[in-house]
């Protein structure tokens, strides 16, 4: 369950976050041989290693906020159990659920790439498998190798450095310079209560509400703290909270057509738009509703005329006139809102294939360098193919060391150190493992 702190009157919303996720390590084989009173010579019956735990990100629509991530940054699933004796497995590490809000969105820190949108109720996502777990040295018994005397350990578990990211589900979204009322307007039509005063930047979190009315179908609401010129360039508040709208199918532009703190509402109106456009091209052609604002301060006439005739010249044709105070027009404008949404498909956010992360394909790979010698040259075979391999075999047992000599035949290493032109009396190394080269 979510917690939430009060800090100043006021409920902390965290909607970004930095953590290290890893999956648990595969549990070893084992290395055992059955002995019993009758059966002394029984043979090889070590089991496998378990799988590690994997790291699985799940959606719960009771977490509103990424709180959780404030204070913890670091999770790691649980390690398989070793194999052990008589053909007994080891257990399977326990995968670790990380719950998120609906909505999150995973990145890898480094390339702040894309790794995938939880925005259903019941999204769930593996982003990293566990560890496969090593086998034992009963499954390398051959009919001339009868006692292996060496087992596989587990794979080891990934890791990755991820951005979790929050962009509110929300119908529709208010959007605005601050103390334009959109605060207001929200708490005159939903249950939310939304921290209202007059001054600048009221609203310092994103505030969700249902519009629920007779009549009309219910639909979630955000009020997205004011954005300023500038905000896209990462002035003011307005860029922390840009992608809170990103989501939204419909927006409702409030202005502040009352002039008393001596602005422009065509100017305030063309400038948020131009902040959307730097922002993002498809949040810019996103449908919107144009409230004029606080019409009951409004003592000439003809200015709100005036103030629709210039916005429907920019191409808006649906504006509205209201009084959040009073209530006046609210209700015209919900109704618009619900008519325009029931024609707005719900879509999932794109993601383009440059946005998107496509996670490397792990593969145990290997190197040959070679350095030139008087007497003899040494080929140094490295690379996580080489460690993996030594860490499975006993180089000094030697079924284990023909079986060493199988693999580097089987992975082509031995040809590709011919083809390099590799004579009798060379010397290759494998990490601290050295050995001479005969034909």
């Amino acid at each position: 369950m979510c917690r939430f702190y009060k800090r100043k009157g006021d409920y902390m919303f965290i909607d970004k976050a930095k953590v290290f996720v890893k999956s648990g390590k595969g549990g070893d084989g084992a290395i055992s041989f059955r002995r019993e009173k009758y059966v002394p010579l029984g043979g090889p019956d070590g089991g496998d290693g378990g799988r590690g735990g994997s790291i699985i990100f799940k959606v719960d629509t009771g977490i509103t906020t990424l709180m959780d991530f404030k204070y913890k940054r670091k999770f790691v699933a649980s390690s398989g159990e070793n194999g052990a004796g008589s053909k007994c497995y080891g257990r399977d590490g326990e995968d670790l659920y990380i719950r998120v809000p609906m909505g999150t969105i995973i990145r890898e820190a480094e390339s702040n790439k894309i790794i995938c949108d939880l925005s259903e109720k019941d999204d769930e996502y593996v982003l990293l498998k566990g560890g496969k777990g090593g086998k034992g040295n009963c499954k390398f018994c051959t009919p001339t190798r009868q006692a292996p005397d060496f087992s596989e350990p587990g794979m080891p578990g990934e890791e990755m450095t991820i951005i979790l990211e929050l962009k509110l589900l929300a119908d529709v979204g208010l959007l605005g310079f601050p103390n334009v009322g959109k605060s207001t307007f929200l708490s005159m039509t939903t249950k939310a209560k939304p921290k209202i005063a007059n001054y600048h930047f009221t609203t310092l979190k994103p505030n969700l509400g249902v519009v629920a009315v007779d009549g009309v179908e219910p639909f979630v609401m955000a009020d997205i703290p004011g954005i300023i010129e500038g905000a896209s360039e990462g002035i003011g508040l307005g860029l922390e909270f840009l992608r809170h709208i990103e989501r939204t199918r419909l927006l409702v532009h409030v202005v502040d057509i009352s002039g008393l703190e001596g602005r422009d509402p065509v100017e305030d109106f063309i400038k948020i738009n131009e902040e959307l456009k730097k922002y993002s091209v498809k949040l810019w052609d996103r449908p919107q509703i144009v409230v004029a604002n606080k019409t009951d301060l409004v003592f000439e006439e003809g200015v709100f005329e005036n103030f629709k005739k210039k916005v429907n010249e920019l191409g808006f044709d649906k504006v509205y006139k209201m009084s959040a105070a009073t209530r006046e027009g609210v209700d015209d404008v919900i109704k618009e809102c619900a008519k325009m949404l029931k024609e707005i498909p719900i879509t999932g956010l794109e993601i383009s294939d440059e946005e998107r992360y496509i996670p490397e394909e792990k593969r145990f790979t290997y190197e040959i360098r070679i350095e030139r010698g008087e007497e003899f040259d040494t080929y140094f075979v490295e690379g996580s193919f080489v460690d993996r391999l030594l860490d499975a075999v006993n180089v000094n047992d030697a079924d284990s060391l023909r079986y060493f000599h199988k693999v580097l035949g089987n992975k082509g290493v031995l040809n590709e150190l011919r083809e390099m032109g590799i004579k009798d009396g060379d010397m290759v190394n494998l990490n601290d493992f050295e050995f001479e080269y005969l034909l």
